[in-house]
């Protein structure tokens, strides 16, 4: 699974940088809009050509299985930060504003928002009106309260939320009246239209809620106690097995839900998934294994779409002394980190695991969009030498067993990643081999990732990680991951990576309106990130999404795996057949 990174949130990636949100199915995590992992806008595209053919006129009723091999954390929309909890939200939570496939902001019949938003000439004020027929899954009136106490609340340290990052340049949000909400910026912040494609919470069920006791309050993580917005209603959570969905009789939305009921499995693994999807047990796959593309593609009656997505796959350094054995920080040398990334075989990694179905990065900024910083980004080649010799100018000797020894203490490590994720667990065997090459110790260890998210990323209680962010919209910044304002538990970057200069480049770069000029900032920030790597950068991959039989859909509404949540793109228009 991926981390969302709400900017790219992560997670889906490929003109989005998180990111975080979100959302890809294959444990990552989003990125908030504010985070923006994908530093372009996608290309306008047509629906993907594998696109299973429409089956006669849409039908009502039937049910849609879909599988995941990771269960949720929290589906409050204030707290989403993995992609399973945000595949379940993506379905019982409306936006105010969504995405059309090319990437763009739009007011679709499902969202709460009537028009896009009128913006005043000097960037910094937002007028949004709302549609007067929506209403909660309880009957309630939406309406500008709601905006505002969500934006409210967001921007509260005290929350905890992954969304403060995008809301804490608002400086008033206000009720105008009970359909219009009015946004004033502190200051020029490029992204903010896509920080308004989120979805809210109900004021009248939470405005007691103490902000430092969101976390740990029952909405978004028990149904009975969930209100939302969307055409369907979470009915049932069996933790570990499945959620159920059910289409919301009382939707206010002029367009239906064709599909009665959604059920969203659980399984132990990808494998077990696509095991599930070729015997006809499950309808939708999100991410087939790169292996088992073939095998899925070989079964006449599954459908694939394939092709790079709002994701990129990182390995994350830990910068607080806190998480290591004597409080010495393994990761603290830049020569150290740069020779981490000479050691690593990235270009096998994309050859060999997944492939050939993915591209190098260099910089947080998808290959081919207008922020990528190409050539201005340090390319690390696959160079054992180059490593060793990096880690010899930072003081590192090899000991008797030939593992790096400095100051006393052994280069060793814990990798940790995700259970159940293949890719993951191939890739974490390559960085150990690699390391070992030059003399580091690495021991790979795969944690469930609902449990991982909570007790390990959010907080930073790690010493590396294998994960990735997933892209929710198509703007580059990504101050929430790297600047040192948004460290646990307020912010993403769970590292505790700190770079002055870099925090300084990400408010040049979102507020800036011209995006050639823009774009120079951000080549700056590639510069400089891919020297100083808090990560290192490993590649954008792609997943294939698998659709049986009983799926249709009409070519404008097929799944558009660019997109953040893609997988599941116009799926209110979807129907199913026996």
């Amino acid at each position: 699974m991926t981390k969302k990174r709400n900017w790219w949130s992560i997670l889906l990636i490929v003109s989005l940088i998180g990111i975080l949100f979100t959302g890809c199915s294959t444990n990552n995590t989003t990125n908030t809009p504010n985070a923006t992992a994908e530093s372009t806008a996608p290309a306008e595209s047509a629906a993907p050509e594998a696109s299973a053919p429409a089956a006669d006129a849409p039908v009502d009723g039937g049910t849609l299985v879909m599988s995941t091999f990771s269960d949720i954390v929290n589906i409050n929309p204030l707290l989403i930060g993995d992609t399973s909890s945000g595949d379940i939200a993506n379905f019982v939570f409306a936006q105010i504003y969504d995405l059309d496939r090319a990437g763009n902001v739009t007011a679709e019949p499902w969202s709460l928002a009537a028009e896009l938003p009128e913006i005043s000439a000097d960037g910094l004020t937002y007028t949004v009106k709302l549609k007067d027929t929506i209403k909660w899954s309880d009957g309630q009136p939406i309406t500008a309260d709601d905006v505002v106490y969500t934006i409210e609340t967001a921007k509260n340290p005290e929350t905890g939320s992954p969304l403060i990052s995008q809301y804490d340049k608002v400086k008033t949000v206000e009720k105008v009246d009970d359909h219009t909400v009015k946004f004033t910026m502190n200051q020029v912040y490029a992204p903010f239209l896509y920080a308004l494609c989120q979805a809210i919470v109900p004021a009248h069920v939470l405005k007691d809620v103490a902000p430092k006791e969101m976390q740990t309050n029952p909405y978004g993580t028990d149904p009975s106690k969930t209100v939302t917005s969307g055409p369907w209603k979470w009915t049932a959570w069996k933790q570990g097995e499945s959620h159920t969905l059910d289409a919301n009789p009382d939707y206010w939305g002029e367009v239906k839900p064709h599909i009665s009921q959604l059920v969203y499995k659980i399984y132990a693994d990808q494998n077990t998934e696509v095991q599930a999807i070729l015997k006809g047990d499950t309808d939708h796959i999100s991410a087939i294994p790169v292996t088992q593309v073939e095998a899925a593609k070989a079964d006449g009656d599954i459908a694939i779409i394939q092709k790079p997505g709002a994701q990129y796959e990182y390995l994350g350094f830990n910068f607080d002394a806190s998480n290591f054995k004597d409080k010495y920080g393994l990761f603290e040398g830049q020569k150290t980190r740069q020779a981490i990334a000479h050691a690593l075989n990235r270009q096998g990694m994309v050859d060999n695991i997944l492939k050939g179905v993915g591209a190098l990065m260099n910089a947080p900024f998808l290959p081919d969009t207008w922020a990528d910083p190409g050539d201005a980004a340090v390319n690390y080649d696959y160079n054992a030498e180059t490593a060793k010799q990096l880690l010899a100018e930072d003081g590192w000797v090899a000991g008797s067993d030939k593992i790096l020894t400095k100051d006393g203490h052994r280069f060793s490590f814990e990798l940790q990643y995700n259970a159940g994720n293949s890719r993951r667990e191939q890739i974490a065997a390559v960085i150990q081999q690699n390391l070992k090459d030059v003399g580091i110790e690495v021991t790979p260890k795969a944690i469930d990732f609902a449990s991982w998210i909570d007790q390990n990323v959010t907080p930073g209680k790690f010493q590396a990680v294998l994960l990735a962010w997933s892209l929710n919209n198509p703007d580059p910044d990504a101050e929430s991951i790297y600047s040192s304002k948004y460290f646990p538990p307020a912010g993403q970057n769970a590292g505790w990576y700190k770079n002055e200069k870099l925090d300084q480049l990400w408010v040049d770069g979102y507020s800036t309106v011209d995006q050639e000029k823009r774009k120079e900032i951000y080549k700056e920030v590639g510069k400089e990130i891919s020297t100083d790597l808090p990560y290192v950068f490993l590649y954008q991959y792609g997943q294939a999404i698998g659709t049986g039989p009983r799926v249709h859909w009409a070519e404008e509404d097929a799944p558009e795996p660019s997109l953040a949540y893609g997988q599941f793109f116009h799926a209110i228009k979807w129907w199913v057949t026996d």
